[in-house]
């Protein structure tokens, strides 16, 4: 990236969640000019936090930081400190409490096992073998859990989630599923783990700190103005968006959030619970004060609920069926086409990512760019 002498920014970042702010922090750190962009009225994305009677409310979910790779751990400790919250979330199935992930607790309180041995053999006598490869969600998930780990833990919850039965669901959701067979109630493995100390937002606004940032700024809408200002363009929005959907519109499944505040110091006792029944209408309720051990005489809980995506929705979760595989491929091509415009994060790659994951793409991008 060699700035012109006709260009008043080396680069327009479009977005200022973690992909954008670690785009721009890594230009800007070594010397490049950066516009950042956000239409929102906030920065942080999804992870974006506020704090309502002293407690920290992720607005967009939970969002629980997890990672192996030890460059996106050291990148972002920079910017905060982290608490040691490990997420150890329940289930409720009708009133019934299990742990996940699915380790020994699990199985000890689905069918009283008490070793190993037990629980693996109660799993091997209750697989449904096919004389086919699964053809959906259901035959994969009873091929690897049987039928009592299914209808329990994951049935009622993947039909919630997805809007539509698990036998219309593609078996790659659940190519595998992890079963511990031990007593540990840890839902992540790496050794990097917890939540910014001083929430997100506060992590990501160290992060843009030296770079120029608009908020309620529609790049989309303006796009030769903001083109005609830099040599590069990053967009994390989302890749259809960009090319007016004319080979198609990508679809999401996204979520609805309801708060409440309540006048009690702990209410579920625990930071998540899911809720895996059909009949709950929300798949898990998040009390946020346990993400931070609070000690606050009342609580904050939010419950979601998964909703089939529109236009004008949040697109929360890619849906990677054949239909949006083959327009997404359209898309790359006409991505992989463009000179000045680079695509990455969540929306502009169309693809799930972890928080580490989108970091360590965005790291990426930004070596890249700055051996251009």
């Amino acid at each position: 990236m060699r700035r012109a002498g006709k260009w008043e920014y080396d680069a327009v970042v479009v977005g200022a969640g973690l992909t954008g702010a670690t785009i721009a922090q890594r230009l800007t750190e070594q010397g490049k000019r950066c516009l950042v962009l956000e239409k929102r009225p906030h920065i942080a994305g999804n992870v974006y936090d506020v704090e309502i009677d002293g407690i920290r409310v992720h607005r967009y979910g939970a969002h629980i930081f997890h990672t192996s790779d030890r460059r996106v751990w050291e990148f972002v400790s920079r910017f905060t400190g982290f608490n040691h919250y490990i997420h150890a979330p329940m289930a409720n199935f009708h009133g019934r409490i299990c742990n996940l992930p699915f380790n020994m607790n699990t199985f000890s309180r689905l069918w009283g096992v008490v070793s190993p041995e037990e629980a693996e053999e109660k799993i091997r006598e209750q697989r449904v073998v096919y004389d086919h490869e699964p053809r959906n969600l259901e035959e994969q998930a009873l091929s690897l859990a049987g039928r009592d780990i299914y209808e329990t833990l994951i049935r009622g919850y993947t039909e919630k989630q997805w809007g539509r039965p698990c036998t219309q669901l593609p078996a790659f959701l659940i190519r595998r599923l992890p079963f511990r067979f031990t007593y540990d109630n840890r839902y992540f493995s790496e050794p990097y783990q917890g939540i910014p100390a001083e929430g997100y937002t506060k992590m990501v606004e160290r992060m843009l700190e030296g770079t120029e940032l608009r908020l309620n700024t529609d790049y989309l809408s303006r796009r030769s103005d903001f083109d005609s200002l830099a040599e590069r363009i990053v967009f994390t929005g989302p890749i259809d968006a960009f090319f007016a959907c004319s080979e198609g519109r990508l679809q999401y499944r996204t979520l609805r959030f309801e708060d409440e505040r309540l006048d009690m110091p702990n209410w579920q006792g625990t930071a998540v619970m899911n809720y895996t029944d059909a009949d709950t209408p929300y798949t898990r309720i998040i009390e946020h004060k346990h993400f931070c051990f609070g000690q606050q005489p009342n609580t904050v809980i939010t419950k979601e609920y998964p909703m089939e995506w529109t236009p004008e929705a949040e697109p929360y979760y890619p849906i990677n069926d054949e239909r949006n595989s083959a327009i997404l491929e359209r898309y790359r091509e006409r991505a992989g086409r463009q000179t000045k415009v680079s695509f990455c994060g969540r929306l502009g790659e169309y693809r799930y990512y972890n928080m580490d994951q989108a970091i360590g793409a965005a790291l990426a991008l930004a070596d890249r760019l700055l051996k251009e």
